[in-house]
């Protein structure tokens, strides 16, 4: 496939319909041309393509907007001499032969010329707009051109959004198939669907819109999959962080702080990966700091919680005083116990306490202090990230406010599966050394491919 066998679609539109948005979106570049609220921002055709197998194999076309419609409408449906019986694609030849209709009407000209040099329009409304007699000329004119016609209604998730008045004037017309495509947050599969839609009124091209489409879904899958391990790789290196300083107050709070910080600059780097593969900047997110008041940083391993977390019932014989008691005994004989007890051991076993307790215990007894990122931390790091995910999904590269992953109004239960997520942890807390970003062993990979698969079962990410 050649350029010139590429797929032509131009996208036109009344002025400020965002129709440099749907582009931006569609590219995924949000610095394609120029947006902003005054009418007539673009002044010249601009093309983008989209490739396949390496090769160009459709070219959108962003189109100044449709000023003077009704204008352009009449200077048309006159120039017909008497007598004479023109059909649509005449009148808009005649139309871009005249010298004065190329003076009067700059912008509709250039619009027009593109549009009999594609195969395709997408109509582009801005559904807060209500329907008026120069989008009615607009529609007239663009049957004109013996071209199909795809409308594209924008702007559907705001609050003035009215869509059945469109959908209503588009039936008078003839057209009754239409696609809805937020620019500024369009659906995750918005790039698919457009495709899909396309190919219902673009038989001719059928075979490589679909092909289109399914390159699309493939790069949304593979989008998600790099997204999802980066935050795996991010939770199991946090939980493998240990600190173990000697105990006293000022070197404790220092390796608190010490820790705290590098827990931070991990996020904001996880962050800025994100915000890359999604082909975000930095700046269109701020992100607020992890809970680390109120003890919920450290996780205190002499706590009855820690105990229970572990696997040991409190009151039944196994308390702190049973566990300290255990690990002095244990330490004495010099053993070493196995990851395979805290993985396969039933609840409430008093070795699994002792597995992954050990080497705190091991510090209390040589007047130190081992420090670890708390569960609820953890639990808050991943779900933001993901929450992250599920934002970046559905943002259109138009848009200008900041991410806001705090809104979680609509989530259904928790964002994944707690306990297998801190059963993972717990794992990795075993394995202080993968907390080194050089750390690549087996085990470690098994971790981050399991909390993989946790996370992508998250409701947060079903479609």
């Amino acid at each position: 496939m050649t350029e010139a066998d590429a797929i032509r679609i131009a996208i036109v539109g009344h002025t400020n319909t965002g129709k440099t948005s749907l582009l931006r979106t569609l590219t995924r570049d949000r610095t394609f041309g120029k947006v902003a609220d005054s009418a007539g921002t673009t002044r010249h055709v601009q093309a983008a393509s989209v490739t396949l197998e390496n090769r160009d194999a459709l070219i959108w076309f962003d189109t100044p907007g449709l000023e003077d419609s009704i204008a352009l409408y009449d200077w048309a449906a006159q120039l017909t001499a008497p007598g004479q019986r023109l059909d649509g694609p005449d009148r808009i030849v005649q139309f871009l032969q005249d010298p004065q209709a190329s003076q009067r009407f700059e912008q509709e000209h250039r619009v027009l010329a593109q549009i009999i040099q594609s195969d395709a329009v997408l109509y582009v409304v801005d559904v807060r707009d209500a329907v008026l007699p120069k989008h009615r000329d607009e529609l007239h004119l663009l049957q004109w051109c013996a071209k199909p016609v795809l409308p594209v209604l924008n702007f559907t998730a705001s609050e003035q959004a009215h869509a059945q008045p469109w959908i209503e004037t588009f039936a008078r017309q003839g057209i009754h198939i239409y696609v809805a495509f937020d620019s500024v947050s369009p659906p995750s599969d918005g790039e698919q669907l457009l495709f899909d839609t396309l190919a219902q009124v673009l038989a001719q091209a059928r075979p490589t819109l679909q092909a289109l489409s399914q390159q699309a879904a493939k790069a949304k899958s593979e989008r998600r999959a790099a997204a999802l391990e980066r935050i795996a790789q991010l939770c199991v290196r946090v939980a493998a962080m240990t600190v173990t300083v000697a105990n006293d107050p000022q070197t404790v709070m220092a390796a608190q702080q010490e820790q705290q910080a590098r827990v931070r600059h991990l996020e904001r780097r996880c962050v800025t990966d994100l915000l890359a593969l999604y082909a975000f900047a930095p700046d269109d997110y701020t992100a607020s700091e992890l809970p680390v008041t109120d003890g919920r940083w450290q996780t205190d391993l002499f706590s009855k919680e820690a105990i229970t977390e572990a696997g040991l019932s409190v009151g039944k014989g196994a308390a702190v005083g049973a566990v300290a008691g255990v690990a002095i005994d244990v330490f004495s004989a010099g053993l070493t116990l196995g990851t395979g007890t805290l993985l396969g051991a039933a609840a409430g076993s008093i070795w699994q306490g002792v597995d992954r307790w050990g080497s705190g215990i091991k510090a209390k007894l040589l007047g130190q202090e081992a420090f670890r990122v708390g569960d609820d931390v953890l639990q808050v790091l991943a779900a933001r990230q993901l929450r992250l995910i599920q934002a970046l999904e559905r943002r259109g590269h138009a848009a200008s406010n900041r991410v806001n992953t705090q809104d979680k109004s609509g989530e259904v239960g928790e964002p994944f599966d707690q306990k297998a997520f801190l059963r993972i942890m717990a794992v990795a807390r075993l394995h202080p050394s993968w907390s080194d970003s050089t750390s690549t062993t087996r085990t470690q990979q098994t971790a981050v491919l399991a909390l993989h698969q946790c996370l992508a079962a998250s409701p947060l990410l079903a479609n």
